[in-house]
């Protein structure tokens, strides 16, 4: 437990006196022992601690188990603690829907009781398997990199410590953490990461695997955050709605796409329903240019190559 505490400790150190946190728990022992870890932490500074658990409603006796978590936090001291309950639709997949409502709720957490930020418990394995999802799906940097330790309101104190640190701190400290069975059901990517693909790498190519993704992780992360950076400076001093194609020819590739990708979104086109296929067609009007027609985007944006410009025109009113 002295790892995880010190862990959480780091990120106290960043917070404000009087700051309100929510540490967002599931009952599972990454979540259980980040939030335990935050309840004696929070003891000896200005902070006020609120505990929330999602109810995704997803199996029978959920609700109980809800239940179960916050009987937890006051056996910890949390004395402020809420059930949300969230319908996940799932149609984006039961993976992503569930996400999305989940954090959806987590919003509504924070304006509820006006909290500054929100803890998370993913951890190293959670971020190893998250690199091997990205180069499966065949994803970019940005989503190379994983999850960060900060991203907004959202701390992730524990990407350095592994499962198997968080479930020794539960025994340690007598929690009994929530065994989620759709942990182990095979019909979800990420559990035939878990429970296949990382160990096989591991007998193959020996112990340090996860280790190394999460490092790899860190690494991509850094140069991600540095391309985008530099294709926003790019793009402050460009008109959104038709930029020189002599520009953006001398943009590297990185640069270029990000360029493009900031464009789309500031003309109309819905955060996230740009693909690979989507800024390749854009590009390709840039640098292989044969008199291809306009491309029709989704949010209903249209781009054509007019003049030696690249012209994006927003949806129609």
């Amino acid at each position: 437990m002295v790892a995880i505490r010190n862990a959480v400790r780091s990120e106290f150190a960043l917070c404000a006196a009087g700051d309100k946190i929510i540490v967002a728990c599931s009952g599972g022992a990454d979540s259980l022992a980040m939030s335990y870890a935050a309840a004696i932490e929070a003891q000896k500074l200005a902070l006020m601690i609120i505990g929330v658990t999602i109810d995704h409603q997803l199996q029978s006796g959920s609700g109980m188990q809800a239940k179960k978590v916050l009987e937890q936090f006051g056996h910890m001291g949390i004395s402020t603690s809420q059930i949300f309950s969230v319908n996940v639709d799932g149609k984006d997949g039961m993976e992503a829907s569930a996400r999305r409502a989940r954090y959806e709720a987590l919003e509504g957490a924070c304006t509820q009781f006006g909290a500054a930020k929100v803890f998370l418990g993913h951890t190293r394995d959670d971020q190893a398997e998250s690199v091997l999802l990205g180069l499966a799906r065949g994803s970019g940097t940005r989503s190379l990199s994983a999850m960060g330790a900060h991203n907004g309101k959202y701390i992730r104190p524990l990407l350095a410590i592994t499962r198997e640190e968080t479930v020794a701190a539960c025994h340690e400290v007598g929690l009994t953490p929530w065994q989620d069975p759709h942990n182990k059901d095979p019909q979800y990517l990420r559990v035939r990461v878990r429970q296949e693909a990382l160990p096989v790498l591991e007998t193959t190519l020996g112990p340090g695997v996860s280790a190394a993704l999460a490092r790899s992780a860190a690494l991509l992360r850094d140069d991600a955050d540095a391309l985008d950076e530099w294709a926003s400076k790019e793009s402050a001093t460009m008109d959104w709605s038709s930029m020189p194609i002599q520009t953006l020819e001398g943009m590297p590739r990185a640069v270029r796409t990000r360029v493009i990708r900031l464009a789309l979104y500031a003309a109309g086109a819905p955060q996230g329903s740009l693909s690979a296929d989507h800024v390749s067609a854009i590009e390709a009007l840039v640098t292989s240019w044969h008199g291809q027609g306009p491309l029709n985007l989704p949010g209903g944006v249209k781009v054509e190559r007019i003049s030696g410009r690249l012209s994006l025109l927003p949806p129609p009113n």
